[in-house]
């Protein structure tokens, strides 16, 4: 079943390189028919559209309204297309998910991160799903092929194994001898990913944008030994000065940002040329729009992007809010001469990496994985972890006799510890909500400089 998928992707990502090379009025035409196609479908087949759209199947996109998260969850099973989806039984798969299992014998299962709450599941079929693990390796034509080594390249991707989460599954239902790779846990102790690394030597390096950092502190340390070609940052802002310290690790023009979310695959990514990210238009429409959902011109930060994917039918996403904060480049091309729009800045996704004095002296980074595996699996309506002058603050909305206490902070302990880290002190706080920033989301772990909790 792996091989079929690995082939099935391969054919999608020979489609998606030839509408690369497409003029900008062949591009337009493909968008306005597939938008076509999928509207059609999505009318004839979800009964929340047909409800939702109602009088509307024949106005242009923009006049459309906002589908939010809370209305995918709300809805889900009417917002499928096929009828025999249930969300409960889907929940249930998502729970026992462990590799390339499929619900129905049918469907590939994915998870929002749950940045803006609860999560919500997303499904494709196999053609859907081909063209979404197309999509994240559709970079290869923007950073430049490395088939031209005497080997196959060696990829590494340090990020979630969490089995639900959307780079976990796309690793499960590729992992092959054919595409060699390396899957490391990005909340894994760091001396451990820095053995595996120097072990395998990648030829591409793939991970977050904050990891990325900390693997270069880690290679400028001496501790790091490997030399990518590539190194490709996704999930996080990607800000000049992390920048700067990655390229100044593996050398200029080596690091390519990508962007990308479990409502879709891979929308953008950075070409050779560096001016910013091309929009897969031919997979996606993204409209960046201000809080009243009006359109924001090129060059001006949106508070939000509503999003279309225009090739997933099992589950259709019109104008769907994603609470990222993009830029449209007023750029009207790329040297690299595709015809695919420019995002020349993503803000609103930084995470911070926190630093604590080590058992063994100096200083120890730690990625927000840590402890979104701790918190997200605890049942708590929302989390946050605030890094005070007192120590680490729990900061916890919900119900709170669900959550046994000192457990809890027991098993943050043990995680800081087995990063070689002298636990700070750590206290639990109950709120009625988890603050939110303005772009929506809430900024889950942060640093509040010389500041009690």
């Amino acid at each position: 079943m792996t091989y079929r998928t690995i082939v099935a992707m391969m054919l999608a990502l020979r489609q998606l390189r030839q509408r690369e090379r497409w003029s900008r009025p062949q591009l337009d035409a493909y968008r306005a028919q597939a938008l076509h196609d999928l509207r059609a479908h999505a009318y004839a087949h979800s009964p929340f559209y047909r409800e939702f759209h109602a009088g509307l199947a024949d106005r242009p996109l923009h006049e459309l309204p906002v589908l939010t998260k809370a209305m995918l969850q709300a809805h889900s099973a009417d917002i499928v297309t096929n009828r025999a989806i249930r969300p409960a039984d889907v929940a249930a798969h998502v729970a026992q998910i462990r590799g390339a299992e499929r619900f129905l014998g049918r469907y590939f299962v994915t998870a929002t991160s749950g940045t803006t709450g609860e999560p919500a599941y997303l499904l494709y079929n196999q053609r859907e799903w081909a063209t979404m693990l197309a999509s994240f390796t559709r970079y290869e034509r923007h950073v430049g092929s490395l088939w031209g080594l005497i080997q196959r390249p060696r990829m590494a991707v340090v990020a979630s194994t969490t089995p639900w989460h959307m780079s976990a599954r796309v690793g499960a239902t590729v992992r092959s001898s054919v595409l060699p790779m390396l899957r490391l846990d990005v909340g894994a102790p760091v001396e451990q990913l820095v053995q595996r690394l120097n072990q395998w030597q990648p030829h591409l390096l793939a991970t977050y944008a904050s990891m990325a950092g900390i693997l270069a502190d880690e290679q400028q340390a001496g501790h790091l030994q490997i030399h990518p070609r590539r190194i490709v940052s996704t999930a996080e802002v990607l800000t000049p000065e992390l920048r700067t310290r990655v390229e100044a690790t593996w050398g200029q023009g080596s690091l390519f940002n990508q962007y990308g979310a479990s409502e879709g695959g891979a929308y953008a990514v950075e070409c050779s040329a560096h001016r910013g990210l091309h929009l897969f238009e031919d997979l996606v429409i993204f409209e960046v729009v201000d809080e009243t959902n009006r359109p924001v011109a090129p060059g001006e930060f949106g508070a939000k992007v509503l999003l279309t994917v225009l090739y997933n039918h099992t589950q259709p996403l019109i104008r769907y809010e994603l609470t990222d904060s993009v830029r449209l480049s007023t750029q009207p091309s790329c040297p690299c001469g595709c015809a695919f729009r420019l995002i020349d800045h993503i803000q609103g996704r930084q995470e911070e990496v926190l630093r604590f004095p080590a058992a063994t002296g100096g200083t120890v980074a730690v990625h927000p994985m840590v402890f979104y595996r701790i918190l997200d699996a605890a049942p708590v309506a929302g989390w946050q972890v605030a890094h005070t002058a007192d120590g680490l603050c729990l900061r916890l909305s919900g119900d709170q006799g669900a959550v046994d206490e000192p457990q809890l902070v027991a098993s943050v302990r043990r995680a800081l510890a087995l990063q070689n880290i002298a636990p700070p002190p750590i206290t639990v706080q109950w709120r009625a909500d988890v603050p939110r920033g303005a772009t929506g989301k809430a900024a889950r772990i942060f640093r509040l400089h010389g500041q009690a909790a």
